[in-house]
């Protein structure tokens, strides 16, 4: 039985020699060390031995199985460092080659200016008022003085969805709304930014779906001069030092008086070209002192309080400022024309 140990444990070890894997090592273990194994038998057969032989046996066994285990361990850690060395090898990265570049977002034109805009009303004192996009037709016409039947409801061609309920034409209703939730007391001072929807035929200078930012100031002894000046402010802010502006008298069912107000050309310096159409000015929002009936239906005593309002379309200024020549490129989603938008500027 000596004999067979020594045999088994030489035969164990030369194939735990030759394994040049993890699997073959563990099926070396499994069929000598295993249940069924050679080893297992030979204790097995211990019993038909003396009692002064059994003890004797029983250290061999150990020692055999002991010698195989050794061998076994050392074989494992060996090819298990072979795979580490292999899978680093073969995962190599070469830290002398450049970086893949990784494309950064920039933000949109359209969401530059209107934050541009934002910033420069609210270090003036206003705050951003919001509304919801599905209007109904009372604040979006009847609260700002366009009852139905008006003829001014026609230049606002709109979405209805039902008699009472629309798609906003303009961002007013958040002007209403927000006179109405005052309760008829106190000033206002906001600016209202937001999408709006009209029925209009795409092309280079209109969308059915465009950007719009009103502001309106309601208080005491509010004048046309408040309104100018406010308005000048905003134009050097954004357009630069150099520029001036003009009032027009102009029609607009909730204000009175109405006026639209145009910048001196940046090309031409006021002289006259074919971006200004020879006249030195273009024309860039409308604006105004809030109709009386506005304030009373808001619940203003239009005898206490005054106002004004003006309404710019952020596409517009984004396509003076950066002489963008197509409204359609802000909704195109073409990365040749929004990669130009670089995030640090």
């Amino acid at each position: 039985m000596q004999e067979r140990l020594t045999e088994l444990q030489n035969e164990a070890i030369e194939k735990v020699a030759q394994a040049s894997s993890l699997k073959e090592l563990n099926d070396v273990r499994v069929a000598y060390l295993g249940k069924k194994g050679p080893i297992t038998e030979v204790l097995r057969g211990m019993g038909k031995l003396s009692a002064e032989e059994r003890p004797e046996m029983g250290a061999l066994v150990n020692e055999v199985r002991e010698a195989i285990e050794a061998e076994i361990s050392a074989k494992q850690q060996q090819l298990e460092e072979a795979a580490v060395n292999e899978r680093l090898a073969s995962e190599t990265i070469d830290v002398t080659l450049p970086g893949r570049p990784v494309k950064t977002g920039s933000h949109h034109p359209l969401t530059k200016i209107i934050e541009e805009i934002e910033d420069l009303f609210i270090g003036m004192g206003y705050q951003i008022a919001e509304g919801p996009e599905v209007e109904k037709d009372y604040y979006n016409f009847e609260a700002l003085n366009l009852p139905k039947g008006h003829p001014a409801r026609d230049m606002q061609d709109s979405f209805y969805i039902t008699e009472e309920t629309l798609l906003r034409t303009h961002t007013s209703p958040v002007q209403a709304r927000t006179m109405e939730k005052q309760g008829g007391e106190g000033p206002i001072r906001i600016i209202c930014p937001g999408k709006v929807y009209r029925r209009d035929n795409d092309d280079a200078t209109h969308s059915h779906q465009f950007m719009q930012i009103e502001g309106l100031v309601v208080g005491e002894n509010i004048r046309m001069s408040d309104l100018k000046g406010t308005l000048a402010e905003f134009a050097k802010k954004m357009f630069g030092d150099d520029r001036e502006i003009r009032l027009r008298p102009s029609f607009f069912p909730f204000t009175e008086p109405s006026v639209e107000m145009d910048i001196s050309c940046k090309i031409c310096g006021g002289h006259g070209c074919s971006v200004c159409k020879g006249t030195g000015w273009i024309e860039i929002l409308g604006a105004g002192m809030v109709h009386p009936n506005v304030l009373e239906m808001a619940g203003y005593d239009s005898k206490k309080y005054t106002g004004f309002a003006f309404g710019m379309g952020p596409e517009r200024i984004a396509m003076l400022k950066y002489g963008i020549d197509d409204i359609r490129h802000f909704y195109t989603n073409d990365i040749r024309f929004l990669k130009q938008f670089s995030r640090q500027e």
